[in-house]
């Protein structure tokens, strides 16, 4: 199946398309920061960007209703933030400070909000689908119509732990949408150097599993994949796969310096493919906005950066007593 496209005179309205860009543009904005405060020492061990793929979040998450779940790994500021998390807290927790969202002790992988429903952020490499999926099974057992939606990459895609996980949510028919972030590279691998089939979603077959493959650098595409898996979940049909191809700009972590692929391949990307510029080119040549609404809504999006950044390096330490808080002994 070819990856699903939006239409070129797409059918939605200025309201809709300004709010994905601006939401785009939070997510490319405070990744941006985030790059900065790193290289400033400020945020220590791991960090993943995620600046490229601004349009799968943005997308699936306009799809979502109250109490659906989301679940992902550790490329996972952008799911936050998309989920409605405060930057502030997300930043916090990016500096290890007692204002983020786990006091400091997550960091950039390990933060959670019980309250938008999103369950971390998970360092271990495809170990957060089977977690997916039991989120998905309580709301299966208490017949709530709500979905879960399990992110992972196309190199989690390789481990065992997600088959399992799919006989058991084709098996039990589980309302959780398995998201394939395929980014085309698993760390420093190419996807065809490390794969057998080429289309990921095809994995759910032997499973009698639906999926499809999805434009990931197009938002509208992603918003009508995810309505339409969306749908067939809340139908009690069970799971249903979405291969989102998308792509990074920056290397897996910030250590990576990401010498696999060409400085001219990121660059066509971005030229070419940009999520974010792709809505603002749309937003332009229809007349649902001008360039001065664009300029304020990128002047206001880095106002919200700076003042999350501000109040991250103002936020204390934890104690030293918070080493013995929220652990099971």
């Amino acid at each position: 199946m070819a990856a699903r496209k939006s239409s070129s005179k797409p059918n939605v309205s200025a309201e809709e398309l300004l709010k994905y860009y601006k939401e785009m543009l939070l997510i490319r904005r405070f990744e941006e920061k985030a790059g900065q405060l790193y290289g400033m020492g400020l945020i220590g061990g791991f960090c993943h960007l995620y600046i490229g793929q601004e349009a799968v979040v943005v997308g699936l998450e306009a799809t979502a209703k109250q109490g659906d779940k989301r679940i992902t790994s550790y490329r996972d500021h952008g799911h936050m933030l998309a989920a409605g998390m405060d930057p502030g807290g997300v930043m916090a927790e990016l500096t290890g400070r007692m204002g983020g969202y786990s006091k400091g002790k997550g960091g950039s992988m390990h933060m959670f909000s019980k309250d938008k429903h999103f369950y971390g952020g998970h360092g271990i490499v495809g170990a957060q689908v089977p977690l997916g999926a039991g989120l998905a099974f309580a709301d299966r057992y208490q017949e709530n119509a709500r979905v879960t939606f399990t992110y992972f990459g196309d190199g989690a895609a390789n481990q065992g732990q997600v088959y399992e996980t799919f006989n058991m949510a084709a098996l039990w028919q589980l309302p959780v949408i398995f998201v394939i972030e395929n980014n085309q590279y698993a760390m420093g691998t190419a996807q065809n150097r490390s794969t057998s089939t080429p289309d990921l979603y095809t994995r759910g077959e032997a499973f009698g599993i639906r999926g499809e493959t999805v434009d990931g650098m197009d938002v509208l595409a992603v918003k009508d994949a995810g309505d339409k898996a969306v749908k067939h979940c809340r139908s009690g049909k069970g799971p249903y796969i979405l291969e989102i191809k998308t792509y990074r700009y920056r290397g897996h972590s910030m250590s990576d310096p990401a010498k696999y692929r060409t400085r001219e391949e990121v660059q066509k990307m971005r030229e070419e493919r940009d999520p974010i510029e792709q809505v603002r080119s749309i937003l332009l040549t229809k007349n649902y906005a001008i360039e001065d609404d664009l300029k304020a809504i990128d002047k206001e999006v880095k106002s919200v950066v700076n003042a999350a950044a501000e109040f991250s390096k103002e936020s204390p330490e934890p104690n030293v007593e918070e080493l013995w808080t929220d652990v099971c002994i």
